[in-house]
């Protein structure tokens, strides 16, 4: 008989992968991991462009396969203009819980050719420790030049999360494995 899955899989941990990225544009304030860094051109986009906070919220929504930023927050809805990107993260956050996960630790990179994020770094994590409610040993922030990329005027976040199951919570939607048969 051919190998059967079971009916369940990585219930302990999950990964999830998320990317952003939005154009420069002048007369806007530049925010990156909820902090609001002194340039003379912030990122457009409907909300208020944290390519960081963005990609962090559709990872967590992926690691727990709820629906992406996109989806929950439409740019259509006149509601979101403008919005602070913590109202997004906040939503996954409440989603992973659901689930019945926490954030073990986040690892990210951003591609931008400026600002210089290496002064900034330390103020970014300690924003985004408060936001996620994790230790800042738990995050990792990279930064990289754009170089060849033929991007320089946008800022690009890539984010990979790890969950892990909470003590005593299962989480929702969760089936018992099936017997194999002998």
């Amino acid at each position: 008989m051919p190998n059967q899955l079971p009916t369940t899989y990585g219930q302990r941990l999950r990964i999830g992968y998320g990317w952003d990225s939005h154009e420069f544009k002048r007369g806007i304030p530049l925010k990156i991991g909820g902090v609001t860094l002194d340039h003379p051109r912030g990122l457009g986009g409907h909300s208020d462009g944290d390519v960081l906070l963005h990609a962090i919220t559709d990872a967590l929504l992926g690691a727990v396969a709820a629906p992406d930023i996109g989806s929950l927050f439409p740019p259509s809805d006149p509601q979101w203009k403008g919005a602070d990107s913590a109202v997004f993260l906040r939503e996954a956050l409440q989603r992973v819980e659901a689930a019945g996960y926490a954030i073990a630790n986040l690892d990210s990179t951003l591609i931008l050719s400026e600002p210089k994020i290496g002064p900034h770094a330390g103020a970014i994590r300690a924003r985004v420790s408060e936001l996620l409610s994790i230790p800042p040993d738990a995050i990792g922030l990279k930064a990289k030049t754009p170089e060849g990329m033929g991007t320089d005027n946008a800022a690009i976040a890539h984010v990979t999360v790890l969950l892990e199951q909470r003590r005593n919570a299962a989480p929702q939607g969760r089936r018992s494995p099936r017997k194999q048969p002998r």
